[in-house]
Order: C-alpha cells, then structure tokens, then sequence
C-alpha cells in the first residue's frame, strides 16, 4: 500500500500540532508541519508530496503564492485548505481528493 507523504503549514502552533496527530496516526500517511512557509518550500523542494495541507492563519496572499510554488515544483500535489470541523472531515476531504484524482 502507498504511503502518502504530507505537508502541513499553518500558523496556529496548536493547530498544526494535531493535524500532524490526526495525519500521522492513519497507517498509510506520513505528515510534517512547518509554521514557516520558507522552512516549508525548502522541504518541499527536496522531498515528493502528495498532499499539502494549508491551516489556520496563513494570509491571503502567502497561500497563493505557496500553492502556485508546490504547484509549479511538482504538478501532481494536491493542495487542501483545512481549516477545522474535525478529524473525521479532514479524513473524508482528503480521501474525497484522493478519489477524484484517482490516487485512492
């Protein structure tokens, strides 16, 4: 079974704690958080992403940029906004994604 690799940014410290909680308990999937979007872009440059997940906090305009940079890096990312209503929501817009794109 594929192993799907996140990436995780938000601001809200605890926040992103318990996506990477709620993303990493799932046996196939693999998270990692940044609360910094150039921390994250120089992660993303040297790791394949399956799935970028952007949280709580991040402006406007730091969103466009970061999802047109992972989208540019490599094209076949899908990028989610998640922003709260529970585990089992984030788990279904995910695998919803997933399914769509074929990939689950």
């Amino acid at each position: 079974m594929k192993t799907f690799e996140f990436l995780i940014l938000g601001k809200n410290e605890a926040i992103l704690t318990i996506l990477l909680r709620l993303v990493n308990a799932y046996e196939n999937w693999n998270a990692v958080g940044f609360n910094d979007e150039n921390e994250a872009q120089k992660y993303f440059q040297n790791h394949k992403i399956d799935i970028v997940l952007l949280s709580s906090g991040i402006e406007d305009h730091i969103e466009k940029e970061f999802t047109s940079f992972c989208l540019k890096n490599q094209p076949d990312v899908e990028v989610i906004e998640h922003f709260g209503g529970g585990s089992g929501l984030l788990k279904s817009e995910i695998e919803h994604r997933l399914y769509l794109k074929g990939k689950n």
